[in-house]
Parts: C-alpha cells; sequence; structure tokens
C-alpha cells in the first residue's frame, strides 16, 4: 500500500495542520499549567487535581456529545470546539499576568485555573469525537488506516514539540508569555480550518431520541470485542500508567534538572511515539494486531517501572522515550481497529465511548498518580503503576483468547474493495 496515499488529499492535509497546530496547543498548555500550578503549592496531589477538573466534564458530557457530533455538520462544530479553546487559553494569559499575579492570592489564582481546566474538559469531550469523524469525510474508506497512521503522527510530533517547547519558554520567557504563544497557536488553527469546506451529514437517524442513539452507542462498542478489548486494555494501563503526571515533581525534587530538564522528559515518551508512528507508515501493525498490542502495553509497564526507580536523568529520559515507541504501537493498532470496525452514522458515539475509556483514563491517570505519591511516595506510586499495568495485560492474555489471536487484514481487504 502506498505510504503517502492520504497525503495526496488536499483537505487531509490541511487537516493534518489544523490538528498540528490544536495538539501543539493542547499539550504545551497543559505543561504550562503544571509547572504553574506545582510552583504555586509544592504538592503533587495538585497535580492530581488538573486532571480531575478535567476529567469530570470530560466523562460526563462525552456520550451527550457523541450523539451531538453524529447530529451536527463536523466542519463548523470543530470550528465551536477550536473557538471555545482560544477563549479558554485567553483567560489562562490573563491569570498568569504578572500584575495579577502579585495582587491575587495564590489559592484564587489555584481555583481559577482549575475552572479554566473544567471548561477545557467540556470543550474536549466534544473535540476527539469530532475530529475522529471528519477524517471519514476527507479520505476515502480503503485509506482509513493509513489516514490513522499520519493523523496519529501527527498527534504525536505535536505532542514532542508543545511540551519540548513549554519546558523551554517558561524558562526564556516565562509562564505568562508562553501563554500567549499558546493562544496563537488556537488561532492559527481556526484560519487554517475554514480551508476546509462543509461536509454532509451521513447519519439516516437526524432527530433520534438522545436515550436511543446512547444505548445504540453503547450496544455497538461493548458487542465488537475487537473495539471494547482494546478500549479496556489501553484504558486500564494509561490509568496506571500515568507517570508523566508526576514529571514536575521528578523534574523539581528528584532528578533537579529544572524547567529545561522538564521539557525534555515530558517531549521524550512523544518522540518515541512519533518514531514508531512514521516508520509504520512503511511497515504497518495491522497483522497479528492482538498480539502486538499485548506486547505492547507490557513493554510500556516495564519501562514505566523503571522511569520510577531511575535517579539519572539519561536513563528516566531514555525510559520515557522507550515508553513512548511502544505506546505509539498501542495507539496506531487501537485507532485502526475504531476507523475500520466502526460504521459511519455512529462514528461520534463511539469517539466518544473512546475518549471516556482511553482519553479520559489519562487524567484519572494522573489524579490516582497523584493521590498515590501523597499517599505512598512519588517513586513508589510510579513503580505500583507499571506493575499494574503488566498484570492487567497478563489477566487480558488469559482471559480474552479471542483478542490475542486478532488480525485486521481481512477487514482491510474488504475495505480496498468498497
Amino acid at each position: 500500500m502506498d505510504p503517502y496515499a492520504a497525503l495526496r488529499y488536499r483537505e487531509f492535509n490541511i487537516f493534518l495542520l489544523v490538528r498540528f497546530a490544536m495538539v501543539f496547543a493542547w499539550s504545551m498548555q497543559f505543561i504550562v499549567i503544571e509547572w504553574q500550578v506545582y510552583s504555586l503549592t509544592k504538592d503533587p496531589l495538585s497535580l492530581g487535581i488538573i486532571g480531575l477538573m478535567e476529567v469530570i466534564p470530560a466523562v460526563g458530557m462525552a456520550l451527550f456529545a457523541g450523539h451531538i457530533v453524529d447530529q451536527r455538520e463536523k466542519r463548523n462544530l470543530l470550528v465551536t470546539c477550536i473557538a471555545g479553546f482560544s477563549v479558554i487559553s485567553l483567560g489562562l494569559f490573563v491569570l498568569s499576568w504578572p500584575g495579577l499575579q502579585e495582587s491575587w492570592a495564590p489559592k484564587k489564582i489555584l481555583y481559577s485555573i482549575y475552572a479554566l481546566v473544567f471548561l477545557g474538559g467540556l470543550v474536549r469531550s466534544f473535540l476527539g469525537p469530532t475530529i475522529f469523524s471528519l477524517i471519514a469525510l476527507i479520505v476515502p474508506k480503503k485509506i482509513y488506516p493509513n489516514a490513522a497512521t499520519w493523523s496519529s503522527s501527527t498527534w504525536q510530533l505535536a505532542s514532542v514539540l508543545g511540551p519540548a517547547l513549554a519546558g523551554f519558554s517558561i524558562s526564556w520567557i516565562g509562564v505568562h508569555w508562553s501563554m500567549c504563544v499558546i493562544f496563537g497557536f488556537s488561532l492559527m488553527a481556526l484560519l487554517f480550518l475554514f480551508q476546509i469546506p462543509k461536509k454532509p451529514i451521513l447519519n439516516p437517524k437526524i432527530g433520534e431520541p438522545v436515550f436511543q442513539s446512547l444505548k445504540d452507542g453503547l450496544k455497538f462498542v461493548f458487542g465488537s470485542k475487537a473495539i471494547f478489548g482494546a478500549l479496556t486494555l489501553d484504558m486500564i494501563a494509561v490509568l496506571f500508567g500515568g507517570a508523566v503526571a508526576l514529571l514536575p515533581v521528578y523534574a523539581q525534587d528528584i532528578l533537579h534538572v529544572g524547567s529545561e530538564g522538564f521539557g525534555i522528559l515530558r517531549a521524550a515518551p512523544a518522540i518515541g511515539a512519533s518514531l514508531t508512528m512514521l516508520g509504520s507508515t512503511r511497515f504497518p501493525l495491522h497483522r497479528n494486531a492482538g498480539k502486538k498490542l499485548l506486547l505492547a502495553v507490557f513493554a510500556f509497564g516495564i519501562c514505566i517501572i523503571v522511569f520510577g526507580i531511575s535517579e539519572l536523568f539519561w536513563l528516566s529520559v531514555a525510559a520515557l522515550f522507550l515508553s513512548g515507541a511502544v505506546d505509539g504501537v498501542s495507539m496506531i493498532i487501537r485507532q485502526t481497529i475504531l476507523q475500520l470496525k466502526t460504521p459511519d452514522n455512529m462514528r461520534g458515539r463511539v469517539a466518544s465511548v473512546n475518549s471516556m475509556f482511553v482519553g479520559s483514563s489519562n487524567e484519572l491517570g494522573a489524579f490516582e498518580s497523584g493521590l498515590a505519591a501523597k499517599l505512598f511516595g512519588t517513586v513508589t506510586a510510579v513503580v505500583f503503576g507499571g506493575c499494574m499495568t503488566i498484570l492487567t495485560v497478563g489477566t487480558t492474555a488469559i482471559i480474552s483468547p479471542t483478542f490475542r489471536k486478532l488480525d485486521l487484514q481481512k477487514d482491510i481487504d474488504e475495505h480496498e474493495k468498497d
């Protein structure tokens, strides 16, 4: 298969620019917020609360967001999402104003940050399903796997550069002007998005009652062994492997590498994942997908344990890099399963369930890691998470032989015939 098949479509290239700018801004913003909050509190639990504030609305609204996405035009809905993010970024820029920092009590600033993060969770509940649905309207079905790989690679590249720039920009220009850069990238995403025309609504059940729509979406996900198995495995692994939420603690108090070292640590997993994803455009992962996904998550758990006990900066970076490389395998296989096995009229709802299982588990994982670090210590919390990830893989391999034997080649062949 042509490794550049999806890139031969102009609208898909514009879509990649939108996704890059958006993910870059979002990932950079999250890092700057983490740094600012930990600098204000010096409490690892406060980092966990950031994740909790985002996950509550993201999970609470996810299914309803999926219903709305399946009922609405996707381009304009994405415009609304990015505009909402831009308003939140502007609010964080104002909150980090030096004059405001001096006149407001630290707790007032902290609670205001949490409030904006909460609003960001609402936006995110719509953003993921909208992006997932829009891809299917831009490229033909036969190149869904290739489009999913390039889309995920773009996501990871932005996740590399966003955290890296965040760490350096905090050192060079401070938190306040770093927030200004983030706001600028969100506006850039809006400008690119207007180059994509509106798309047709493929759902034949427009106006379907909300609860019937949600019931159908959940029934489909839980009835698909491949989709449900992939989501469950990734959710538990991410939930207990949320070591990245504690990187400010490692950077400031364990490895003593400052904001620049923090940026390197935060970018290392995304660099590893990006290289994996770029490699997968030439070496697809769809054959024996179940076994590869299980091995990737097992290796991820090992990397998290190594990172947790490391007191050497280079070893910590290497462990995070490798964790990202194997996580890239997991992400590609999961996205390919979702794209190949989800009908067009259910993409919003399936993507919403995906965000509940996997996307939101990042924030729940951040809260779990922050709480565990508060109760048992940072190193113990990270090592425990890695051990739970390995245990999850072993359990899934034993109780689900069907998932272990999953192979996606037949699905790809059927789409190529369409």
